[in-house]
C-alpha cells in the first residue's frame, strides 16, 4: 500500500534529468504549458493522443481505500491533510490519485492543469457533495441550499442569490453595514485597551488572543448583512445564544471530514457518536437561523407596505433576507435553507483568515506600514465612503489574497469534468472527482517566486501578466459560476476590518515563529496567535 510512481517503462534514459516534478516527458509528444496535448485526434467523440497514458497509470497513494483510510486515522492525517498533500506532490509529482474509504479523487496543483479542469466544468459545475450535510437535510426534511444542489435547480437558485450577494449594486447596499460593524469592533478594542492595557496613558498596549473577538465580529457582520439587524455581540456580556451558535459551527466543521469517507446513513443506524455530534451541531445552527428568520419575517411584514422603489422597506436596507423575501423569486423554505448555509459558512471562514492576517502584518512591520500608508491616503480622499476607500487601497485586497495564498480556508477546490480531459498527459474520464489542491500550490516555488515570503504587492505586479493560467493562482474562493456565493461579503468584511484596525492601531507579535496549522473542514492555527495592539 506504498505510494506508487508508475514511472517504470518511461521513454528516455534515467540518466537524463529533463524531468518535471519527477515525471519524465514522453518521447515524440508535445505537451503545452497548460498540460494539454497538441498532437491528438478525435475518434468516436473521444480524444485519442499518441503516447497518452491511461488513468490507471496516474501515480497513486495505494489502491485499497479502506487501508488508506485506516492509515489516515492511525496517523492523524486528517488534521494534517494539507501537509500530506504537499508531501505527496513532492514525492509523486504534480498529479496523483488517492482513494480514502468510499471517496476517490485525482489531485492536481499546477495552475495550468487547474485551467484545463475549469474549461471542462460545463454549464452546471459540480463540486464534491458534503454527504453528511446532505444526509442531515434529508433526515430532518430541510430544503437544501445551493451549496448542496446541482444541475438546473442549482443554477436557478444561484442566479437569484447572485443578485443579492454578488452583484455590484448589492455590494453597494451592504458595504455600509459591514463598515459600521468594523468601526464598532475598533471602538470595542479601544475600550478594552483602556481597561486592560499596560503602559502609560497614550502609550498603552494590549496583548491578547483576538480570536474570540474576531468570531464575534464575523457573526455580528454576517447577521447585519443577512438579516439587516445587529445582535449586540460587542456588548460587555454577549448573548449565550450567539456563543452557542459559534460553538455549533466549530463542532459541525470538526465532525465533517471523518464523515466524508463513510456512509452517513450507516452511522445513523448504528447511533455512532460522531454522527450524533454532527447532527446536533447542525440542529442548533438551524434553530438559531430559524429564530432570526422568523424575527426578520415579522419585521418585514409590517414594513413591506412602505417599500421604496429601490427594493428597501421604508427606504431602509432590510438585509439579504429582506431583499429575497420582497422579490419573492424563491420560496420561503429555499430562502431559509440558503440563509442558514450563508450563516454557517460566514463565521469561521472570515474570522480565521483575519487571525492569520493580523499575525502576518504583525511580524512584517515594513509590509504593515506600507499598507497603512496607502489606507490612510485612500481614507482621507474617500470622504467616509467605504467603497471609495477600498478602491484606493489595492494593497488591502492584496493582503487578503496573500493571506489566503498561504493559509487558504478550504485547502481544495473540486470539480467533476463533463468531458474527458488530459492532465499531465494522463487521460481523465468525464465524471472523475478532480481536486485542485491550493495549499500546496500557494507554497510551491514552481508557482510563486519566494513563496514563503508575505508580500501583498505581488498581486498588483501580477495584474499585468496575461498568461492564460495566471488567473488560476488565487482560488481561495473558487472559480466561475460555482465560486463561493458569500465571496463579496467575506472579501469586503475582512478588508474593512483590517482598514480600520490599521487606521487605529499598530500591530506586533510576541513571537514571530511560523504558526502550526491544522485542518477541520477549514485550515486554522493549532493555537491562535497572540497579537499586541498599540494605539497610534
Amino acid at each position: 500500500n506504498e505510494p506508487c510512481r508508475n514511472d517504470n517503462k518511461q521513454e528516455g534514459s534515467r540518466g537524463s534529468r529533463n524531468v518535471f516534478f519527477g515525471v519524465a516527458p514522453q518521447k515524440g509528444l508535445c505537451v503545452t504549458a497548460a498540460g494539454t496535448v497538441v498532437h491528438g485526434k478525435l475518434e468516436g467523440g473521444k480524444r485519442v493522443v499518441k503516447g497518452m497514458r491511461s488513468f490507471e497509470e496516474i501515480p497513486h497513494t495505494g489502491r485499497n481505500g479502506w487501508l488508506n483510510l485506516l492509515k489516515f486515522w492511525r496517523e492523524n492525517r486528517f488534521q494534517q491533510l494539507h501537509k500530506h498533500m504537499e508531501r505527496t506532490f513532492n514525492t509523486l509529482g504534480p498529479i496523483y490519485r488517492e482513494k480514502l474509504g468510499t471517496l476517490s479523487s485525482v489531485n492536481i496543483m499546477l495552475p495550468s492543469d487547474v485551467s484545463e479542469l475549469f474549461k471542462s466544468e460545463g454549464l452546471h459545475p459540480r463540486r464534491m457533495t458534503l454527504q453528511p450535510w446532505a444526509t442531515h437535510r434529508e433526515i430532518r426534511n430541510h430544503s437544501k441550499g445551493i451549496f448542496l444542489k446541482n444541475g438546473e435547480e442549482w443554477r436557478a437558485d444561484r442566479l437569484q442569490l447572485n443578485k443579492e450577494v454578488m452583484m455590484s449594486a448589492a455590494v453597494k447596499r451592504f458595504l455600509p453595514l459591514l463598515d459600521e460593524v468594523a468601526k464598532d469592533f475598533c471602538r470595542m478594542l479601544q475600550t478594552r485597551m483602556e481597561k486592560e492595557g499596560r503602559g502609560e496613558e497614550g502609550k498603552c498596549v494590549l496583548t491578547i488572543d483576538p480570536s474570540p473577538d474576531l468570531f464575534r465580529f464575523a457573526l455580528e457582520a454576517s447577521c447585519h448583512v443577512l438579516y439587516g439587524e445587529r445582535i449586540g455581540l460587542f456588548s460587555s456580556s454577549p448573548s449565550l445564544e450567539s456563543q452557542k451558535f459559534i460553538w455549533a459551527v466549530e463542532r459541525m466543521l470538526t465532525t465533517t471530514p471523518p464523515l466524508l469517507y463513510l456512509p452517513p446513513r450507516l452511522l445513523l443506524r448504528m447511533g455512532a457518536p460522531l454522527w450524533t455530534q454532527h447532527a446536533t451541531a447542525w440542529d442548533h445552527i438551524f434553530s438559531h437561523a430559524e429564530a432570526r428568520i422568523q424575527r426578520g419575517y415579522q419585521r418585514l411584514s409590517t414594513s413591506l407596505g412602505r417599500a421604496s422603489p429601490t427594493g428597501t422597506a421604508g427606504g431602509h436596507y432590510t438585509g439579504v433576507l429582506g431583499q429575497l423575501m420582497e422579490k419573492g423569486q424563491l420560496s420561503l423554505d429555499l430562502i431559509k435553507a440558503n440563509i442558514t448555509e450563508l450563516m454557517a459558512g460566514g463565521v469561521d471562514t472570515t474570522a480565521v483568515p483575519l487571525q492569520f492576517a493580523l499575525f502576518e502584518l504583525g511580524r512584517n512591520p515594513e509590509v504593515q506600514e506600507s499598507v497603512r500608508q496607502q489606507v490612510r491616503a485612500s481614507w482621507a480622499q474617500a470622504g467616509g465612503d467605504p467603497q471609495k476607500a477600498l478602491q484606493g487601497a489595492p494593497l488591502l485586497k492584496g493582503t487578503i489574497k496573500e493571506v489566503l495564498r498561504l493559509y487558504p480556508v478550504g485547502i481544495t477546490v473540486q470539480r467533476y469534468p463533463v468531458r474527458d480531459i488530459v492532465l499531465q498527459n494522463y487521460h481523465i474520464p468525464a465524471g472523475t472527482l478532480v481536486q485542485a489542491c491550493i495549499y500546496p500550490m500557494g507554497r510551491s516555488e514552481k508557482v510563486f517566486e519566494d513563496p514563503l515570503h508575505f508580500d501583498p504587492s505581488r498581486w498588483s505586479r501580477e495584474e499585468g501578466q496575461r498568461a492564460e493560467a495566471a488567473g488560476f493562482r488565487s482560488l481561495a474562493f473558487g472559480f466561475g459560476a460555482r465560486q463561493c456565493v458569500g465571496r463579496r461579503i467575506a472579501e469586503n468584511e475582512m478588508q474593512l476590518l483590517l482598514m480600520h484596525i490599521l487606521l487605529s492601531f499598530h500591530l506586533s507579535v510576541p513571537s514571530s515563529e511560523d504558526l502550526n496549522t491544522t485542518v477541520t473542514l477549514i485550515l486554522q492555527p493549532e493555537t491562535p496567535p497572540r497579537i499586541t495592539f498599540s494605539k497610534l
